[in-house]
Formats: C-alpha cells, sequence, structure tokens
C-alpha cells in the first residue's frame, strides 16, 4: 500500500482502499485496537465479519473494557446458518450499526432496494428474514450464552487433552485479549492429510475450514495474485484440520478424539 493525499492506495490494483474487514475467525475477535486505529488515521470504515463471533468478547485497552464482536467497527456481519454458535433452521443473517443511514440502506437493499413499498430507490436484493426463521432465533438468544460456555469448557478440555502431543500438533491459543466462543475448534499438523484418513478410520469426523485461500480462489483470479504472495497463508491452509466441537460435546467424546490423536503421532513413520 502507498499513501497519495492522505488516502491509501493499492500498488497492485492502483485502486484505493475503501474499507477494513476482520474476520473474526472460528469464533475469536481480531486485535481491533490497532486495526480501529489504522482505519481512524485514514478515514475507512470498519466492516467486522462477525459470521462464527456470536457472543465472543474483545477487550480493547483503548477503553479499558470488554467490548462484544459486531459492536466495534462501522458496521458488522452476523450469519445464522445453521452450523453457526447462533444458527437458524435455514439460511439468514444480520447486520449491525450504529449508524442511521447504513441501516436505512441496509434495510432498503435487503428489501429489494425499496424504502416504501413499490418505490425502489435502487437495486437491491430479496434478504428478508422470514418469521419462522426470526422466532427461532429470537429462542436460541436465550441459550447463547450458557451454550458458548459449554464450547469454552470443551475448549480448555482439548486443551488438556492435547497438551502431551502440543510439540506435534498445533493447537489453538487464545490471547488475554480475547474470550473466543470457539465456533471451531481448529489445530494443525504438518500430516492434515494422513491425520485426517486416520480420524475417519476409527469414526471420528474432522472438517478443513479453509482448503484454499482467498488469493488462490477462481472467484479472485482477476487480482492477479500466485502462489507464493501469501506463504504463511498458504501454509497453514495446508495443516488446519477441525476436530469436533460443539455444546453438547461429551468429555467421553474428547477422550476418543484424543486418542485417535495420539495413536497416530505416537505411530511409527510410514505406518
Amino acid at each position: 500500500m502507498e499513501e497519495t493525499s492522505g488516502r491509501l492506495i493499492s500498488r497492485r490494483s492502483g485502486k484505493p482502499v475503501s474499507a477494513i474487514v476482520p474476520v473474526h475467525l472460528y469464533g475469536q475477535t481480531a486485535d481491533m485496537d490497532p486495526i480501529l486505529e489504522l482505519a481512524g488515521r485514514y478515514g475507512l470504515p470498519v466492516i467486522e465479519d462477525a459470521c462464527q463471533g456470536h457472543g465472543a468478547e474483545y477487550f480493547s485497552t483503548r477503553e479499558q473494557r470488554w467490548i462484544k464482536a459486531g459492536s466495534m467497527g462501522t458496521a458488522a456481519a452476523f450469519s445464522f446458518y445453521p452450523g453457526k454458535n447462533m444458527g437458524a433452521c435455514g439460511e439468514g443473517g444480520a447486520v449491525t450499526t450504529a449508524d442511521p443511514e447504513i441501516a436505512k440502506k441496509v434495510r432498503m437493499l435487503r428489501d429489494h432496494g425499496q424504502a416504501q413499498k413499490y418505490y425502489h430507490e435502487v437495486e437491491g436484493y430479496n434478504g428478508r428474514l422470514d418469521a419462522i426463521q426470526a422466532g427461532i432465533l429470537r429462542v436460541k438468544l436465550g441459550h447463547l450464552t450458557r451454550w458458548n460456555e459449554s464450547r469454552r469448557e470443551n475448549a480448555a478440555r482439548y486443551q488438556e487433552l492435547l497438551a502431551p502431543i502440543a510439540s506435534d500438533i498445533g493447537l489453538p491459543f487464545e490471547p488475554s485479549w480475547a474470550k473466543a466462543v470457539y465456533h471451531l475448534y481448529v489445530i494443525r499438523s504438518q500430516h492434515r492429510d494422513e491425520l485426517q484418513k486416520h480420524l475417519a478410520s476409527v469414526n471420528i469426523g474432522t472438517g478443513i475450514h479453509y482448503p484454499i485461500p482467498l488469493h488462490l480462489q477462481n472467484a479472485y483470479a482477476d487480482l492477479g495474485y500466485r502462489a507464493g504472495d501469501f506463504p504463511v497463508t498458504e501454509r497453514v491452509a495446508a495443516e488446519i484440520l477441525s476436530l469436533p466441537m460443539f455444546p453438547s460435546l461429551r468429555s467421553a467424546e474428547q477422550i476418543r478424539v484424543a486418542e485417535g490423536l495420539r495413536a497416530f503421532e505416537s505411530a511409527p513413520a510410514g505406518v
């Protein structure tokens, strides 16, 4: 990036940087203080991706208090996909903002671009959350704190169970300024694919979130990025593996997952 007349310009595209989109990935908040400071310096809006961060918290040194994910930027997006910490029974999502103008624009965009029925100000979408999904979510909201605490307890149990092989696999790290809600519990292994096959052979399901980095997705090929442009991202994408994680996960099930991991790590090479 380079600065021109107080604006950030992308050296790759030659276009101005128009926003910062921090992602609260896997249920842990991004380090927001420096992001917000940078955004303020250049007058950029911050749009939080809180789709996996329902209830996650961040301790702001600037404000000396804990703040919920989705309430720190100009606006934020939440997903209510069924697999999320607070999921509906179908597709759904929400935008949060304290800016009345943004709220007005979002309401129009979700409803065919109309602020008044049949009077379309802009070209919009049909993104309205139906009443059945909203009713289900309203009930689930009352359970969210308890479910998140269960996820945190499960994560702590995984950390304890997997401590003996922590030098062989990378365990999640939760900094002091974050209270993660563990939408996913993701480890890293240099032998990820073999490990996943081994766990599948003993009926332990796992997932990969996400196998292909954004800069290598076909959808963004026009940006001109190539393999090697983001080496850390590419290395991590080849190593990540999501272990079973949900509020009702039992300790006996976690012990079996840990046993499967330990068996793999202790097996002779090539076996």
